[in-house]
């Protein structure tokens, strides 16, 4: 939650938790209680879930250097939450203690000990985070062994060795770690890395390899700044890479999911390159790539998608080769036909060149096969449309699209309204078929790009739409393009609605 533009409701919070607890993670940080009340009430609902895998831990500060434990606020309100587990944080470099706490150094391990021994005392499980504890090792190595030996002493679970800065190399954490480990021999040791130097990730790899056991971070990395890191990319890392034991291979399947579930959450577009889990984490668009890929799964790819709830996906661009649009033929169940397979090569850079782009319209792509090996069923004919869009004198905007076609040998001429042009077609276009063709009802309009093919033409260029679409079982994208924008909406659109019914036909 402490990404910039990232917030949840509470209803968001027990969700993510219980999608969480699905995946298998061993603890779930809920927040600070102490900060406001709907943190304060995740605590009590989340308890009703019944979770089965996953802990959930409160989180909060060691005590103030002016107050006693009993009366701090921060530690009572994280035993207020009647939670198993807590995560406490408290200062592990000497500068932090001096410069931002305002205490000797001393005071500090004792606020420590206090602290973790208060909570130990009541029957809590605790989790000290050293914070700074890397930068804090680098500059005065034997204090912030004191630290970490004034809280395992008190009683504390695991020590978490923080790179609060994020500014740490896998080298420096690797040493670092290494001797945590050799001085508090049968601790629990943990990692908790920031990303920005964008190694979060390989540096908590290189806490594990050192001897850490304990890895915090967020689905997505999201977090503070350039974030945490990102569990997506750290579980199948150690699953798949290394011998240590992680989720079980059911659990990471769904980790793509997941991954998405949280972006959707967070209102947030998915990371399409994101390793492991991205859309385009196993996309092949160079023809030697998807030759070699079809001839070995592993020529291209470090594992296999499914290990992580993923898929396979071949583009399809100026870039292809007959690779590429066969592979395609291939994943449609399509005998293999090299002949045809150079003719729709030929027809798709022809529409690359005059704008058009199919990685991200599928559904087009697959329209212009059938089209092109004579499959292709119209389930309508346009005669005509119409948009007609006024302001009056008062400001309000009225947007009115007439539509004409005809289905089976009936006409259909009727007016939709919208919020804009392509609302307006779009209302008329399913108003003329629905009475036909009632599972169009299922299509939702998800997303709508346009881009300016070449801008140097002004306001005569070229634009290409890309319309995301998606009804109960499926997600595609379909692409027009023309010097008229309502057109190039219009063709997308109705490639839409047409790959909806050729889906559902077969």
């Amino acid at each position: 939650m402490q990404a910039e533009g990232v917030s949840f409701s509470l209803e968001d919070k027990l969700a993510i938790a219980g999608r969480l607890d699905e995946l298998g993670l061993d603890y779930i940080e809920g927040g600070y209680a102490a900060s406001n009340p709907k943190e304060s009430q995740f605590f009590a609902e989340v308890a009703k879930l019944g979770l089965r895998n996953s802990k959930i831990a409160a989180f909060g500060s060691t005590r103030r250097a002016d107050r006693s434990v009993s009366d701090d606020v921060s530690l009572n309100t994280m035993l207020d939450c009647r939670t198993e587990v807590a995560t406490l944080v408290g200062k592990g470099s000497d500068r932090q203690v001096t410069d931002v706490l305002g205490c000797s150094l001393d005071e500090n391990l004792t606020i420590c000990a206090e602290s973790v021994g208060y909570l130990k005392k009541r029957g809590v499980e605790v989790i000290f985070d050293a914070e700074h504890f890397y930068d804090g090792y680098k500059a005065n190595p034997e204090y912030a062994m004191k630290v970490l030996a004034a809280a395992a002493n008190a009683g504390a679970d695991v020590l978490v060795l923080c790179d609060t800065n994020g500014g740490c190399l896998p080298g420096q954490i690797y040493e670092i770690t290494k001797a945590v480990c050799e001085q508090f021999g049968g601790a629990e040791i943990g990692i908790h890395a920031h990303n920005d130097t964008d190694c979060a990730t390989a540096n908590s790899l290189a806490a594990a390899r050192a001897g850490a056991g304990h890895v915090q971070g967020t689905i997505n990395g999201l977090g503070e700044r350039c974030g945490n890191a990102n569990l997506c990319t750290v579980i199948p890392n150690i699953k798949f890479k290394t011998d240590f034991e992680v989720l079980a291979s059911e659990k990471v399947k769904t980790l793509t999911e997941v991954s998405r579930y949280v972006f959707e959450i967070c209102n947030l577009t998915p990371v399409m390159n994101m390793p492991f889990v991205g859309e385009s984490a196993f996309a092949h668009k160079g023809g030697l790539h998807v030759n070699a890929l079809r001839k070995s799964k592993g020529s291209y790819e470090h594992i296999l998608p499914e290990l992580v709830g993923n898929e396979r996906r071949f583009l399809i661009s100026e870039l292809s080769g007959k690779s590429n649009v066969l592979a395609k033929l291939e994943k449609a169940k399509i005998a293999e036909d090299k002949e045809l397979a150079q003719k729709i090569l030929v027809r798709v850079q022809e529409l690359e060149n005059e704008g058009y782009q199919f990685e991200a319209a599928d559904a087009s792509f697959d329209l212009l096969v059938k089209r092109m090996m004579g499959t292709y069923r119209p389930f309508f004919e346009l005669i005509k449309y119409r948009v007609m869009v006024e302001k009056h004198a008062s400001g309000a905007l009225v947007t009115e699209a007439t539509v004409k076609l005809t289905v089976d040998g009936s006409t259909e001429h009727v007016v939709g309204e919208g919020h804009g042009p392509i609302n307006a077609l779009d209302a008329a276009l399913r108003k003329a078929l629905e009475s036909f063709y009632p599972s169009i009802k299922d299509i939702h309009l998800i997303d709508y790009k346009v881009r300016v093919v070449n801008a140097r033409e002004g306001t005569a260029a070229k634009v290409r739409v890309v319309i995301e679409s998606m009804d109960k079982n499926a997600i595609w994208g379909t692409v027009g393009v023309s010097e008229n924008i309502i057109e190039a909406s219009w063709n997308a659109l109705v490639d839409s609605v047409e790959y909806k019914l050729q889906k559902d036909a077969t």
